[in-house]
Formats: C-alpha cells, sequence, structure tokens
C-alpha cells in the first residue's frame, strides 16, 4: 500500500474493524442474527475474503421494524423539538467528516472505487446530513382559504412512520446515508438493509449513530439478503414506506408487494441515459466529460452516459477522442494512488459486462477501444468504445452496470429528431447535452424525458437537487424539497367556526 494514501494508523484501524464480529444493530445495541448465518463479503479488487458479516433474516428485520415502530409511536423521537433532531443529524456529520478516510478505506475494499472516489462520497454523505438538518424546523402546512363560511381550514405535515431503506452496491455509504438524512429530518424512524455485497460501510454509519447519541430504535441496520431480509422488510405491515435504489426488475417487484398494505414507495432504478454532443461544443471538455459519465465508477452508476450520440461533423473526432481517453485511463486496484478505475463489483458482474461486450460483436457492432479483462486478479474490464451500433442491438437499448459506451452518429440538426432518439428507451434518468448554444439547450431539454438533464459536465448529485426518473427509471424524487416531501403525510384540519 502507497503510505500517501494510506496510513499505518488508517491501515491498523481498518484492520481492526474488519476482524470484528460484525452484527446487526437494533434498537440501539448490536445483536446476533437468529439464524447464526453469514455473509462472506469479497474485495473486489483481489477476489479475497476482505470479512465475515451476520445474515439478518425475516426474524431480524421483524425485531428491527418493531423497535422502529416503538421508537416513532412511544419512544422520545416524536417528541423531540426539531432543533434537537437536527442537532443530532449535525453531530453525526461531524462524525461522519471525522472518519471521512476510515469511511473511504472501506468503501474502497468493500466495492472497489478509488479511494479518491470513497473520499469525495464520505464528504457528500456528510453535506447530505447537514443539509437536510437544516431542513428540520422548516417543515409546514398552509392555511386555505375555503369556499363555505365560517370554516378555518389548514394542513399539518407529518412524518410517514416507519422506513424500510434498501440501498445498493455501487455507491454503499453515501446513498445510505442519503436516505437516513431525508427520513431523520421528516421526523421518520428507519430500518437500513445495505447490499449485502458491499456492507461494511452501513456497519459503520450505525457505529457512528450509537455513538453521538440517537435514541434507541430510530436508525437500525440489518445486513441480509435482499431474498430473505429485503423481502420481509418490503412486506412487513408496520413499515409505512420503503425507499429504493436498484434495478427497475426489483423495483417492479416492490411495487407488487407493497400494493398489500399500499405503503408509500421511492424507487430509484436503472437508467440508459443519453450523452448528446453538438459540432459546437467546447471538445477539450466534452470529450473527457463525456467519457467519465459513462466509466466513472467502472461504469456502475445508473445515470451512466452509456448512449452517446455524436453529430456526423464531429463523429471521428469525437470517438476517436474517447477511445483515447479510455484507453489512457489507469485500471487499477483503489488503494492504488494512480488509480482511476476500479474493478466491477463481483464476478458475476464481470460475467456479466464481458456477455454485453460479446453480444454486441456478435450483432455486427465494433469494438473501437478496450472489450477485455484486465489481469487474472480481482474483476476488472477495460473502458470499452463501440461503434457502428443498432438501436435494436442489447448493447444499445439495455443498462450495463459496467464502463462500455456505444458511440451513435447523429445526422441531422432536427432537435425533435435528436430526441427521439434520446427517448428511445424504456429509461428516463438523465440525459447530457454538450454545446455552446444556449437557445438550444433549453429547446432540447424540455423535449427529453428525463429527471436530469446535464449541460456541459454540470452535475445533479447535490443534496438541495431532486433527484429520480420518469418511466422505468423509477417512482418520484429525493434530495431537495421533494425529497422531503416523498417522507411527509399530509393532514387537513376542517374547524366549523
Amino acid at each position: 500500500m502507497n503510505a500517501s494514501l494510506i496510513s499505518d494508523r488508517l491501515e491498523r484501524k481498518t484492520a481492526e474493524f474488519l476482524s470484528r464480529t460484525h452484527r446487526l444493530f437494533i434498537d440501539g445495541d448490536w445483536t446476533d442474527a437468529e439464524s447464526g448465518q453469514t455473509i462472506t463479503v469479497i474485495n473486489p479488487a483481489t477476489g479475497r475474503v476482505l470479512a465475515e458479516v451476520q445474515a439478518g433474516g425475516p426474524q431480524d428485520i421483524d425485531r428491527a421494524v418493531r423497535a422502529a415502530r416503538a421508537a416513532f409511536d412511544e419512544g422520545p423521537w416524536p417528541r423531540l423539538q426539531p432543533s434537537e433532531r437536527a442537532r443530532l443529524m449535525l453531530k453525526l456529520a461531524d462524525a461522519v467528516a471525522g472518519e471521512k478516510e476510515q469511511i473511504a478505506y472501506l468503501e474502497t475494499l468493500d466495492n472497489g472505487m478509488p479511494f479518491s472516489s470513497g473520499t469525495r462520497a464520505a464528504g457528500l454523505a456528510a453535506a447530505h446530513l447537514s443539509y437536510f438538518a437544516g431542513w428540520c424546523g422548516k417543515v409546514a402546512g398552509e392555511m386555505h382559504n375555503v369556499s363555505q363560511a365560517d370554516m378555518h381550514v389548514y394542513t399539518v405535515k407529518e412524518p410517514v412512520g416507519v422506513v424500510g431503506a434498501i440501498t445498493p452496491w455501487n455507491f454503499p455509504f453515501v446513498m445510505a446515508v442519503g436516505k437516513l438524512s431525508q427520513a431523520l429530518a421528516a421526523g421518520c424512524t428507519i430500518v437500513l438493509k445495505p447490499a449485502e455485497l458491499t456492507p461494511l460501510s452501513a456497519l459503520k454509519l450505525a457505529e457512528l449513530v450509537r455513538e453521538v447519541g440517537f435514541p434507541a430504535g430510530v436508525v437500525n441496520v440489518v445486513v441480509g439478503y435482499g431474498d430473505s431480509a429485503g423481502k420481509a422488510l418490503v412486506e412487513h405491515e408496520q413499515v409505512d414506506k420503503i425507499s429504493f435504489t436498484g434495478s427497475t426488475a426489483t423495483g417492479k417487484w416492490i411495487v407488487r408487494a407493497a400494493a398489500a398494505s399500499l405503503k408509500r414507495v421511492t424507487l430509484e432504478l436503472g437508467g440508459k441515459s443519453p450523452t448528446i454532443i453538438f459540432p459546437d461544443a467546447d471538445l477539450t471538455k466534452a470529450i473527457p466529460g463525456a467519457a467519465m459519465q459513462v466509466f466513472a465508477n467502472s461504469g456502475q452508476v445508473c445515470v451512466a452516459g452509456s448512449r452517446l450520440f455524436i453529430h456526423r461533423k464531429v463523429f471521428d473526432e469525437v470517438t476517436e477522442g474517447v477511445a483515447a481517453f479510455a484507453k489512457a485511463l489507469r485500471v487499477a486496484p483503489g488503494i492504488d494512488p494512480q488509480s482511476q478505475i476500479g474493478p466491477l463489483i463481483s464476478q458475476h458482474q464481470l460475467d456479466r459486462v464481458m456477455g454485453y461486450i460479446q453480444s454486441g460483436v456478435d450483432e455486427g457492432a465494433r469494438v473501437v477501444q478496450g472489450g477485455a479483462q484486465v489481469g487474472k486478479e480481482g474483476y476488472f474490464v477495460q473502458p470499452t468504445v463501440v461503434a457502428q451500433t443498432r438501436r435494436e442491438m442489447r448493447i444499445v437499448r439495455e443498462e450495463i452496470f459496467g464502463p462500455v459506451v456505444a458511440a451513435i452518429p447523429i445526422e441531422d440538426d432536427d432537435l425533435d429528431s435528436i430526441a427521439r432518439h434520446a427517448n428511445d428507451t424504456q429509461y428516463g434518468l438523465a440525459a447530457y447535452i454538450w454545446t455552446r448554444d444556449v437557445g438550444r439547450v433549453h429547446k432540447l431539454a424540455g423535449k427529453i424525458r428525463a429527471g436530469s438533464i446535464q449541460v456541459n459536465g454540470g452535475l445533479a448529485l447535490d443534496p438541495a437537487v431532486p433527484f429520480g426518473g420518469y418511466k422505468q427509471s423509477g417512482w418520484g424524487r429525493e434530495f431537495g424539497a421533494q425529497g422531503i416531501e416523498a417522507f411527509l403525510e399530509t393532514k387537513a384540519v376542517v374547524i366549523r367556526l
């Protein structure tokens, strides 16, 4: 390990954390899983065992939900003033900031992301807590002027109740903190079920929650498999809301399962986002920007710009530029100080991504750059650029969740035609536009059906900016005022004077 990245102190501290018995966090304390089963956590950069974590099941989920229910209905949480909730959240933000390096190191070992990416993610998590702490005292209802005489009518906003949060493996810590922050700011209690592939930073989060003094039962963390713990959480009758980030297929199952109790559901699902580059764009920024919009985090990003639409006037220049950029990226373990692209999360994901690349070749696509596995240890794949694709190819239509981009020429300047190509997908999570023409930006942004339009490198991943998708990219929005609203119910009070 390089001392400039991982100090001896941090390595010793993390080794001690990894060597522990990793239990479940329920009702303010660490507890053993009922089943006695464990989950083996693998380092994707090496393929070797990193830790063993106890696997929660339906009985553990039930205990956690009941603890959250009691904390919401009877405990001190509903009686805390908004300023007191904000104070606890700010203490947790400070604790996260203080442990930023260890959190980043755990993300690097567990997820594979470069250490620098893990550090930025931990910083963003602290920013989420700070931002949403500010919402604690700002949730308010309204007075209403009604048509009937002698009536006094107002609405109040109340927390939805117990939240079941299910988070993915691609950005484990910041996703968990994002859901936690919104739920706590709204006054809810929460049961967090992190992805079984990357549970370690969620357990670190639970440790910090306990240290800063959250009341018992307000935050619970149960690691477990999706078909056991996740299923039990979604189906539990005492859970009032599910907030899920993950695959569209799982999101559809959650909708069906949640129908039994009509619990509230927020879904942030898959994407097949278009990047559109016009000939007037600043190509010195557009080429690396478009490349990293799909290659960052090894392409394991729901908003990855994996369909690259390039105007015919600059198609060759941009395609060659993105290919050259891809070739120059350093693919290496996240603890390598020069690492820009880490491994995929698992052997299964590596096989899946390589299968998509092969399917593209079999259907007539041409690999311009990459397309091969890197090394024999870990789950690394080259950043890959393919061309000569057609809309019916799987590599163009389906979410790959890997560092693979399809370069597609735009043959005309008609914005309606370009928007039809961009919208030719079941998804609608994000879109990227590169141009200097402000009028074109506004016109095209209005035609593309996506929850986030990012122009010339603008990023929407900020706690103040609503995030979510159209079509099969999800239901509802996270973050910003809309994110808080998703964890609230509206009650009307009607009084005859």
